[in-house]
């Protein structure tokens, strides 16, 4: 969750996880009509938390990606950040959340600009992010997936193997996956882009691609249904030659350390106490995804 469901060059973490941010990006939430929220404090560490004690809401930046922030069918606010968010801001005396959605590449511009109070979209924390905004710890870990035909028949379990087999190259738009397969080898513009995991289980089924890249969630879950696709096996891919975990978070301004410490905390007793899989597991996330990582290593120490 981890375009992002941000706003950089593809770097690893980018997408759910990605960054288009830009004029652009800021005009999207322009048009959604989006107001905004009361500017910045120059108190130290922020009062951002004081003042949605005393509005008894705070505003959620959502990316409308399932499973990490949505709208659902019913109109209901609802995926595994949102759900969160609504769990440990209840806890810090703020009883409301308040969906803003927009797109994943708006939600770090969005942020500094106003026109929400925090990032909740499951987005993935790296270097280049944390220049922009503040990180909550991650409150899940992720690997990376293929689909693939059924039985896998070019054995495509890397993006090495991707390279070496010659395969047809699929991953969604801006996801973080587009630089993994660059950095095995793979040209750039050779790559099929599409909108989204159900897209890309539509192209290797219809033989367009070998291969569509993602999260090892969104992955598994996408091909539950298809009679012709499947899931490899989850793995780390390589960064600089090592393998590499994406964790995903909640962002806050850079003022607003106070808010992003109290949320820390409340964070770390539902990690301890188990109820943070609680909370997460009905949107496919399984203990495999349940982390220790922290921001600041991450954001590069």
């Amino acid at each position: 969750m981890a375009p992002p469901i941000g706003n950089e060059k593809h770097t690893p973490g980018t997408t759910r996880r990605s960054l288009l941010a830009g004029v652009a990006a800021l005009g999207a939430l322009g048009a959604a009509g989006c107001t905004r929220v009361a500017t910045a404090s120059t108190t130290d560490g922020g009062d951002l938390l004081d003042r949605m004690r005393a509005a008894g809401v705070v505003r959620l930046g959502i990316a409308g990606e399932i499973p990490f922030g949505y709208i659902d069918k019913n109109g209901e606010l609802t995926g595994e950040a949102p759900e969160l968010a609504k769990v440990i801001f209840k806890r810090l005396g703020v009883d409301r959340v308040q969906p803003v959605p927009t797109e994943f590449g708006s939600l770090i511009p969005g942020l500094n600009s106003q026109q929400f109070d925090v990032v909740a979209a499951g987005m993935y924390v790296n270097p280049e992010r944390c220049e922009q905004v503040i990180f909550a710890d991650p409150d899940y870990q992720m690997l990376d997936s293929f689909i693939v035909r059924k039985g896998n028949p070019k054995g495509l379990h890397t993006y090495q193997d991707v390279v070496e087999k010659k395969a047809k190259f699929a991953t969604g738009t801006g996801y973080a996956e587009i630089q993994y397969a660059v950095d095995a080898g793979y040209k750039e513009s050779d790559i099929l882009i599409v909108p989204d995991q159900v897209a890309g289980l539509n192209a290797v089924e219809a033989g367009r691609a070998d291969v569509f890249a993602g999260t090892a969630l969104t992955t598994r879950e996408v091909v539950k249904k298809s009679a012709k696709a499947e899931a490899t096996k989850a793995f780390a891919p390589l960064v600089d030659g090592k393998p590499h975990v994406d964790g995903g978070a909640f962002a806050f301004r850079h003022t607003e350390t106070r808010l992003r410490d109290a949320f820390n905390v409340e964070l770390r007793k539902l990690k301890k106490s188990g109820e943070l899989f609680r909370i997460l597991r009905p949107f496919g996330f399984t203990k495999a995804e349940m982390t220790d990582l922290t921001a600041k290593e991450l954001c590069g120490g």
